[in-house]
């Protein structure tokens, strides 16, 4: 990995009263120090942001939004922009995760349209990309992980992925306890590594590529070694503050 600094990032995706996340702050935040040299993000509900900003304030651990909308504001009932996220501190936004491809018919177009909000904001996004079981199966993951990419390619070119991560989430194995090998993991990293390296070795080279696909702390650390994968996206695991370091220490 040399050069790119790790990031794990937590994806809370709808879950926490205020309390409960309060108590995960407070774990995550003990574990994390300065010194840690993997980047730490958390990315609660909408709802939530107002309370991790205010107990992360000053702490190493960045935060950001699950999602956004293409607006900057107006009447779009029910969604939340760029800027609000930035102006609670949001330092990174998920988007294109695969349960709002799947389960909000977010398609690539769109997905490459809150890409560009996130950059136009001044956010990071952090761009979901990967197949599903069918897709595997049927020998079409390079197919799909090619497409998902070339779409925000070829709206906002190789140069955006300057200020970008992508996160490579085999969908087949989110929630499911199914895990993609290392060496499958790694495979598909490399792939989309060098997608981006037939456009710009340097910027290919810089990028951050997480692993999303039910990392934890009992595989984090063999599936970290690989020479592609930059870190992880988290879900489950993300919900234990020892669970989630065990992973941030496994990236040190």
């Amino acid at each position: 990995m040399g050069k790119r600094r790790p990031l794990v990032a937590g994806n809370w995706k709808m879950n926490g009263t205020r309390a409960e996340s309060a108590a995960l702050l407070d774990g995550i935040k003990k574990g994390v120090s300065a010194s840690s040299k993997a980047e730490v993000v958390v990315c609660p509900p909408f709802i939530l942001i107002a309370l991790v900003a205010e107990k992360l304030a000053g702490s190493p651990v960045a935060w950001g939004g699950q999602n956004l909308s293409v607006h900057k504001s107006g009447a779009y009932t029910g969604e939340i922009s760029g800027p609000m996220l930035k102006d609670y501190g949001c330092t990174y936004v998920i988007v294109g995760h695969s349960e709002r491809r799947t389960l909000y018919g977010e398609n690539d177009v769109f997905v490459a349209e809150k890409y560009g909000a996130a950059q136009a904001t001044g956010l990071m996004p952090i761009l979901c990309i990967g197949e599903s079981l069918h897709e595997r199966e049927s020998g079409q993951t390079e197919a799909v992980v090619a497409r998902q990419l070339d779409v925000v390619l070829d709206k906002h070119g190789i140069g955006s992925f300057k200020t970008a991560v992508i996160a490579y989430e085999p969908v087949w194995a989110i929630g499911t306890g199914k895990t993609a090998t290392p060496a499958q993991a790694q495979e598909v990293h490399r792939f989309i590594r060098q997608r981006l390296a037939s456009r710009d070795k340097t910027v290919s080279e810089s990028l951050r590529i997480l692993y999303g696909g039910s990392m934890k702390g009992s595989n984090a650390r063999e599936l970290l070694a690989q020479a592609d994968i930059d870190g992880g996206l988290i879900g489950g695991a993300s919900l234990q503050a020892d669970e989630f370091l065990t992973i941030c220490r496994a990236a040190d």
